[in-house]
């Protein structure tokens, strides 16, 4: 399944939070078991422009700041996004929209999360905490099936043992 074959992409969001990496590790290995183009996308939201009046500060709100962390963090997890035919892009906007608007292509959407969801039972007997905002409307509103990465399955893969994981929609 590639680009140019016509067939959807595995779509993943990845915020730099050590969740949405691990969703990226779960995306990447299954993209390479489906032979299917990996597209990695981050929503980027530039900051609010300050009063004239306000301190200046190192602003790391740019597009292409945003462009050039995303292509490290992707390098440093799964390798050279170049070598495997990845899509790396960073898109301006809300992280629920341009998902949801990106998972018109795609055949799967990975994302993870950081906490319980409430989905899955508690670890370690923790508290169950709700799913955030983003996993909720990509739930509700995505073109594709959705697989959240759990907590769980996060650290399987940091201890390298294989992860089950389940999808919903």
């Amino acid at each position: 399944m590639h680009a140019d074959d016509g067939q959807p992409a595995i779509l993943v969001g990845v915020s730099g939070s050590g969740a949405s990496l691990a969703a990226l590790r779960w995306a990447a290995v299954e993209a390479r078991r489906r032979d299917a183009r990996l597209r990695v996308i981050q929503a980027w939201e530039p900051r609010p422009a300050r009063a004239p009046y306000a301190a200046a500060t190192d602003d790391d709100s740019s597009a292409g700041t945003a462009a050039g962390h995303l292509a490290r963090l992707v390098r440093a997890t799964i390798g050279s996004p170049a070598d495997a035919g990845i899509d790396v892009e960073v898109v301006a906007g809300p992280p629920e929209r341009i998902l949801v608007d990106a998972s018109a292509d795609a055949g799967l959407l990975v994302l993870g999360s950081g906490g319980q969801t409430s989905f899955t039972p508690a670890v370690d007997q923790q508290a169950e905490r709700p799913i955030g905002p983003v996993i909720r409307a990509c739930l509700s509103h995505a073109h594709c099936p959705v697989l959240v990465i759990s907590p769980a399955v996060a650290a399987e893969q940091e201890q390298g043992r294989p992860a089950l994981a389940g999808t919903a929609r």
